[in-house]
């Protein structure tokens, strides 16, 4: 009798090892391929083991199959796999370019409002030939004297000299005769690209930004793509008293502090040169109206057209902004106030608010820290 206990206890003892042993195995290889333990259907069926010779057989053919698999050639595979999987996606994103129709025109227009500031001109003129997308500069003159022949020949000789395209850039002035600013966004027959850059002549961005929102806007050029996001939101409080939909205006710090944005504001943005024909013979006159009257909000007003026409958001892309001019309008005191009657006057004239709000932001995370 001691006999035969002791070779059960060797033969129990031996069985509780190689379960010991498949066990360690059941956990250590499962992580390396991704799959999932307990419930039906994981690894729980091949651990739960109770009694029965019957069952043991299934565990030790198994345990055996994973032994003719060292551990470097199971991860050698595996970042084979990675690998093809990786390469499999670059070749599925090479043909996404070549089967949209490409907008007219390799690079795109810059169009810069200025208003009596030669200097900055001047510099806003030298930096934005430098960068290497842009075709074309239109200066925005609505001043009442025609610009003078030295003022054309020095800004020639600037972006002649700072441009990094083999044909250079060609300046033109679109001269108005009138001082509003719906010149702004006057339609421009000759225009060589579908992509336009509205910017202020005081405002400069590093050509590296200018390329990332161009990119950008390419891949959705029916969306406004912007540096500067503005924000509105519903006050309900007004809205009870008024029964009726009353909007606020929210300036930057509202964008910082809720991450929601629904405006991009022109004097830095990219849009489709279709929009400058919309605003000057199709959008709402009274708009217009509004905007030559009281010298304000024809960003806004380009924002509810854009919004109007596609029923999306625009694009906020991150990017550093270097004002090299005095503050403008937006300093004075009541901007937020004159802001927000310019909402919810362009809302009744369209019948309903067309602004779409959203919290995506596009960041070069090659030259970010947090992304």
């Amino acid at each position: 009798m001691r006999g035969l206990r002791a070779n059960y206890i060797n033969r129990v003892g031996s069985q509780q090892r190689v379960e010991s042993s498949f066990l360690f195995r059941l956990v250590v290889v499962p992580s390396l391929l991704g799959m999932r333990g307990g419930g039906s259907g994981g690894g729980s069926p091949l651990i739960a083991s109770s009694g029965g010779g019957g069952r043991r057989a299934p565990l030790k053919f198994r345990q055996t199959k994973f032994r003719t698999f060292p551990s470097w050639t199971l991860s050698f595979f595996l970042f084979f796999l990675l690998l093809l999987f990786v390469v499999a996606g670059q070749w599925r994103r090479l043909p996404r370019y070549e089967t949209s129709s490409p907008p007219s025109g390799s690079g795109y227009t810059v169009l810069i409002n200025t208003w009596k500031r030669n200097d900055l001109l001047k510099q806003s003129v030298s930096h934005y030939s430098s960068c290497a997308d842009v075709e074309s500069i239109h200066i925005v003159w609505s001043e009442p004297d025609r610009p003078s022949n030295s003022l054309r020949e020095s800004l020639r000789q600037a972006a002649l000299q700072n441009s990094k395209n083999c044909d250079g850039v060609d300046l033109k002035f679109d001269v108005n005769e009138a001082d509003s600013l719906n010149n702004r966004f006057r339609d421009i027959k000759d225009l060589k690209t579908d992509a336009v850059f509205s910017i202020d002549d005081d405002v400069l961005f590093p050509c590296a930004s200018m390329d990332l929102a161009f990119s950008v806007w390419q891949s959705a050029p029916t969306a406004m793509v912007g540096f500067v996001p503005r924000m509105h939101w519903l006050d309900n409080e007004m809205r009870n008293r008024n029964r009726e939909s009353y909007y606020k205006y929210g300036g930057w710090w509202s964008v910082w502090w809720t991450g929601t944005y629904s405006m991009v504001l022109s004097k830095a943005a990219f849009f489709h040169k279709k929009y400058l024909d919309l605003y000057t013979n199709h959008m709402p006159e009274s708009i217009r109206q509004y905007v030559a009257k009281y010298r304000n909000c024809e960003d806004i007003a380009m924002s509810f057209l854009s919004a109007n026409a596609t029923g999306a958001p625009p694009i906020w892309v991150k990017g550093r902004i270097f004002e090299i001019g005095s503050s403008g309008i937006s300093s004075l005191g009541g901007h937020s106030q004159r802001r927000t009657h310019c909402l919810n006057l362009f809302a009744k004239i369209y019948g309903e608010m067309p602004l779409v709000a959203t919290n995506m932001k596009v960041v070069d995370s090659k030259h970010s820290w947090f992304w």
